[in-house]
């Protein structure tokens, strides 16, 4: 009996499960065309207020770097090395003078850093939640970097859009 009702939806011309997929797949890009259809392209000189907070804040980390080091700041009893310095330091002004400019790969980057941020907050919050204080500020953190991840994505949506023509 449990042999005749797959042969009996294939009679009365049910799906199988690769026409469903397919139908999902299409109703699902049906979707992404209409969000990309809704997005404004940039102007010439535009800048997202997502992104152009996420250029200085990016620009002061690099600048915060430095001053730590001329400043003589320790780790762990030790004074960093130039190279520990420079490299984060180049990173962040880099990505700073990238997302200033609107370009797809500083915002992604700066992405990327939040991710490791949102993902060390949550491992850090699960592991070593000590005082109610620290809770509160990790999820503080979890709340404005997941926010600003979040418009993030249709910033960049809008940053790699061609030009529209107006026939």
């Amino acid at each position: 009996m449990a042999e005749e009702a797959p042969r009996k939806r294939k009679q009365r011309g049910a799906p199988n499960g690769r026409e469903r997929m397919k139908r999902g797949y299409a109703r699902a890009e049906q979707r992404n065309q209409e969000a990309r259809d809704a997005l404004e392209p940039l102007r010439e000189g535009e800048r997202p207020l997502v992104v152009t907070i996420g250029a200085v804040l990016s620009g002061l980390v690099g600048l915060s770097i430095i001053a730590g080091y001329v400043g003589g700041v320790e780790v762990d009893g030790e004074r960093a090395n130039f190279a520990q310095v420079a490299a984060p330091a180049l990173l962040m002004g880099v990505m700073a003078w990238g997302m200033w400019r609107a370009r797809y790969w500083a915002v992604l980057g700066f992405q990327v850093i939040l991710v490791f941020l949102i993902f060390s907050a949550v491992f850090g919050l699960a592991a070593q939640a000590a005082s109610v204080a620290q809770v509160t500020a990790t999820l503080g953190l979890l709340a404005v970097s997941g926010t600003f991840f979040y418009f993030m994505v249709k910033a960049m949506a809008r940053i790699q859009m061609p030009t529209r023509r107006t026939d």
